[in-house]
């Protein structure tokens, strides 16, 4: 997970709203600073990090949200909307890496390890039944042949339904690049 940067450049002697504008403003960096892996989807880190991003700068203009213009309402929807869309596809992604884990061999790799760790962290994120998801956790468990053919299926199923969340995400992100959404917002917090 990325880590927030200090801020420089508040001042406890100003007023909130002045402090308010600068902690949004460096907020808005911090998520752009992601935005080059947004036509990259196989950087689901850096999609995660970008989400991370959006998800503080959003809690920032709701906290200020009393100090900072009135205009800066819409585009807490927005970011609300790229955190959703970007929580989906991460959550694909564990799904998918867990998945691959139980079809592979027991060792799995790094990759696969981190997303049974996620995995057990979110265990009521997911839509399979608690107990179908314990036996995919369970190294001992080896799948039978049934169970590996439904086990392939719910991988490609996810594995589309990847590939549409990434295509819903990067439209939208698309149409806010499109009007120009951090001048936009860049520009509310300077007034």
């Amino acid at each position: 997970m990325a880590k927030a940067r200090p801020i420089q450049g508040l001042d406890v002697q100003a007023p909130t709203g002045n402090n308010a504008r600068i902690i949004a403003k460096v907020r808005l960096e911090e998520m752009y600073q992601w935005e080059r892996y947004v036509d990259s989807p196989s950087h689901e880190r850096e999609l995660h990090n970008l989400r991370i991003g959006a998800k503080r700068l959003r809690y920032t203009l709701e906290i200020f949200e009393d100090v900072l213009p009135e205009a800066c309402k819409p585009f807490v929807q927005e970011l609300e909307r790229i955190q959703e869309e970007l929580g989906a596809l991460h959550d694909s992604d564990v799904m998918i890496a867990l998945l691959q884990y139980r079809l592979s061999s027991s060792e799995g790799g790094a990759i696969y390890k981190e997303a049974l760790a996620e995995a057990k962290q979110q265990h009521e994120q997911f839509e399979l039944p608690p107990e179908l998801l314990t036996n995919l956790l369970d190294p001992a468990a080896a799948p039978t042949a049934e169970q590996r053919r439904g086990l392939e299926q719910l991988l490609l199923k996810q594995q589309q339904r990847r590939e549409e969340q990434i295509t819903t995400f990067r439209r939208h992100w698309h149409q806010l690049q499109a009007r120009d959404f951090r001048s936009e917002l860049l520009s509310i917090l300077d007034t």
